[in-house]
C-alpha cells in the first residue's frame, strides 16, 4: 500500500523538452497557492479591524490585487521547479515589462498613497485642506484618488501620490476650530482704541465667530500712509470662511465710516525742480 502511494506520489509524465509534472510539484503548488491564500485572509482580518465600514470594501480591493501576484509568483516557481525555462521568456518581454513598470510606476505611487491615507488617517472625509494653492473640502477618499470641493464648488480630484510630494496643510486635523484674519489699515489721525473696538465688535457680531476662544486685535505695524491691524477671529470648522471674512470686513467699513475712521490710500508727494 505505501510502496503504490509512493508511487503515485513521484509519478512524472514528461511534457516537450525537458518539462517534468509530477504529482509531488502540483500538490506542493496547491499546498501554497492554499497558505498564501490563508496568509492574506488573516491579514485582511487584522488590518480591517483598523478601518472604518466604508474604507473596508476599498482597502479589499488591495488584498485582491496581492492575491493575484503572490498567486502568479507561486505558479511561476512551479513551473520553475517543472523545467519550464522562464528566462527566455523574461528576457524576450524585457522591453515590454519596463515600459508597463514605468507606465503604471504614477499608478502605483496613488494606490500605496492611498493605502497609507486609509490606514494612519492624515486626511480624513470633511477635512478642509489646502493644496496648490486650492482651498477644498474633502468628501470621498478613494484608493487612488481623492474628491474635494473647491470654495467655487468645482470638484478637484487629487492623486493620492501627491499626499508624497507636496506640501499639504491640513486645517481641521488638530482641531475643528478654523482661525481667521482680516487686515485693514486706518489713518494716522484715528483714535486706535477706538479701531480696536470697533475691529472686536465688526468680529463678535457675527453669528458664525466663537466667543471661545475670544477674539483680538494685533497692532501690526506703522505703514506708509496708514497704521496697520489684524483682526483674529475663530470659526467653527466651516467651510464658509471666506464669506464670514467678507461680511465682516462690510461690517468693519460700515463702523468706520459711522465713526468716522477712514481708510486711507498710498499718497506721493512730487516735488517740481524748474531748470536754472
Amino acid at each position: 500500500m505505501l510502496d503504490a502511494i509512493n508511487r503515485f506520489w513521484n509519478y512524472k509524465t514528461t511534457v516537450g523538452d525537458g518539462v517534468e509534472i509530477s504529482v509531488k510539484a502540483i500538490a506542493l503548488i496547491l499546498i501554497l497557492l492554499f497558505i498564501v491564500s490563508f496568509l492574506i485572509k488573516i491579514s485582511k482580518k487584522l488590518t480591517n479591524r483598523k478601518l472604518r465600514e466604508e474604507d473596508r470594501m476599498k482597502f479589499s480591493s488591495v488584498y485582491n490585487f496581492l492575491q493575484y501576484f503572490l498567486y502568479l509568483a507561486v505558479m511561476l516557481i512551479g513551473l520553475q521547479n517543472m523545467g519550464v525555462e522562464l528566462t527566455a521568456i523574461f528576457t524576450a518581454s524585457a522591453a515590454l515589462l519596463l515600459g508597463v513598470g514605468l507606465a503604471l510606476q504614477t499608478f502605483f505611487q496613488d494606490i500605496i498613497s492611498g493605502i497609507f491615507i486609509l490606514v494612519d488617517r492624515s486626511v480624513s472625509v470633511g477635512d478642509i485642506l489646502e493644496i496648490d494653492s486650492y482651498v477644498c473640502h474633502v468628501t470621498e477618499i478613494k484608493l487612488r484618488t481623492t474628491r474635494a470641493v473647491t470654495m467655487e464648488n468645482k470638484v478637484l480630484i487629487i492623486p493620492n501620490h501627491k499626499y508624497l510630494t507636496t506640501i499639504i496643510y491640513n486645517w481641521t486635523e488638530n482641531d475643528s476650530v478654523i482661525r481667521a484674519e482680516v487686515e485693514v489699515g486706518v489713518d494716522y489721525n484715528s483714535d486706535v482704541r477706538l479701531v480696536e473696538s470697533l475691529l472686536l465688535k465688526a468680529a463678535t457680531e457675527h453669528e458664525h465667530v466663537l466667543k471661545t476662544p475670544e477674539s483680538f486685535v494685533l497692532f501690526t505695524n506703522f505703514g506708509d500712509s496708514s497704521l496697520n491691524f489684524k483682526l483674529v477671529f475663530f470659526l467653527q470648522n466651516s467651510f464658509s470662511f471666506a464669506l464670514i471674512k467678507s461680511d465682516v470686513r462690510f461690517r468693519i467699513n460700515t463702523l468706520f465710516k459711522e465713526n468716522n475712521i477712514s481708510i486711507p490710500f498710498p499718497q506721493r508727494v512730487l516735488h517740481m525742480v524748474k531748470d536754472q
